[in-house]
């Protein structure tokens, strides 16, 4: 498995993946997907035998995103790194896609210089497979909020990262979305 850069080419792919689990994220449409990809910070997929298994969207604190999620967090945080959304394929399910994915955005978010990272996961409906990866990392919760003209309620949750020493490495035993 390989984990790089998205591209327009892994549009459809992406947006099939998005399609899967729309009962737990905000649902997306090409042109939505271009308008983001266009402002995310860390836009990556996990490619595995040619087909797109996985994709992460992240964005930093300052651009024009009008989710209530994200505006909540920039109201509150002056630098971060807001996860959009991060979906893995049925079939790459407890593969490790998912850690892999975080720590390679823990280690941009460290190189960049940004030591805080936001998310949210539903409460209603839950999204218990969402609240175990998180709490795994070390995501706590902030806030919670209603959304989608209160039909879901999510919990705000951020990690903030420790400066990193040498031999630093985040635990992700038994995590997976």
């Amino acid at each position: 498995m390989v984990i790089r850069p998205a591209t327009p080419a892994d549009f459809p792919a992406i947006l099939a993946l998005n399609a899967a689990s729309v009962a737990v994220l905000a649902p997306m449409d090409h042109a939505l997907l271009e308008e983001l990809h266009a402002q995310a910070h860390y836009h990556r997929v996990v490619e595995d035998e040619g087909a797109v298994r996985a994709f992460l969207l992240v964005f930093r604190e300052g651009v024009r995103y009008d989710s209530p999620n994200y505006l909540w967090f920039s109201a509150h945080y002056p630098r971060f790194l807001y996860i959009d959304r991060i979906v893995v394929s049925a079939s790459a399910r407890g593969r490790g896609v998912g850690p892999a994915l975080y720590e390679d955005l823990i280690a941009v978010a460290r190189s960049t210089g940004v030591d805080l990272l936001c998310c949210e996961y539903d409460l209603e409906p839950p999204n218990p497979g969402s609240a175990r990866f998180h709490a795994g990392f070390g995501f706590h919760e902030v806030g919670q909020q209603r959304v989608a003209s209160g039909k879901k309620a999510v919990s705000l949750q951020i990690l903030e990262l420790p400066a990193q020493t040498d031999g630093d490495t985040c635990d992700t035993s038994g995590s997976t979305p």
